[in-house]
């Protein structure tokens, strides 16, 4: 789920920052730039891991600040396909259900990759699984903050330096979005699964 990468980069000090002590400096800089932010095609940054060379630094005539080559360690956060997921349920959609992970909320489960049978509620906005245990049927409903098991089929990502016009294209470009299932045994909401339920 998270990785460590390695990057390199001509990392700008301004003078405000001549205070601290470079390596400090170089820091504060780094996870400003970096953290909450996605890196194409690493992932979400998290944190600035640690600092594995500092080069000379220079500046450059008219401005006051400096520049150093840095090669650093960065923390960030990517799942692999197949990885195995607990979230909780932000919101449904007739398209399908949003999860959020706490610290990222661009997971998505598109309708074909819900139980099955299942239809989505109008009135209570949500989905329900119509599962059968052979005797009756019972709908189980995929409440918002329910806690909810997914298994990551892909991750998107996207170039949204351009920006976007409506609502509809700003969730379609995502800077990065977390495609995940529960159409199988042992995925969906954790209440589901409950040894004393089965």
């Amino acid at each position: 789920m998270f990785q460590l990468i390695e990057l390199r980069n001509n990392v700008g000090i301004r003078p405000s920052l001549f205070k601290l002590e470079q390596t400090r400096a170089i820091k504060e800089v780094l996870n400003a730039k970096l953290a909450n932010k996605v890196l194409y095609p690493h992932g979400l940054c998290i944190a600035l891991h640690d600092i594995v060379q500092i080069g000379e630094s220079f500046s450059f005539p008219g401005d006051a600040g400096t520049y150093t080559s840095v090669l650093f360690r960065y923390i960030v956060f990517r799942p692999f396909e197949e990885e195995v997921i607990i979230g909780k349920v932000r919101r449904s959609s007739p398209d399908g259900v949003w999860v959020t992970l706490g610290f990222f909320e661009d997971v998505f489960i598109p309708e074909t990759y819900l139980q099955s049978p299942h239809r989505f509620d109008p009135e209570e906005n949500c989905w329900v699984w119509e599962y059968t245990d052979g005797l009756e049927t019972h709908n189980l409903y995929m409440d918002e903050r329910e806690e909810i098991r997914f298994r990551v089929v892909k991750i998107e990502f996207n170039d949204v330096a351009k920006g976007s016009n409506t609502a509809a294209d700003s969730e379609e470009l995502l800077p990065m979005k977390i495609i995940g299932t529960i159409s199988e045994p042992g995925l969906g909401l954790l209440s589901w699964w409950k040894e004393d339920n089965i």
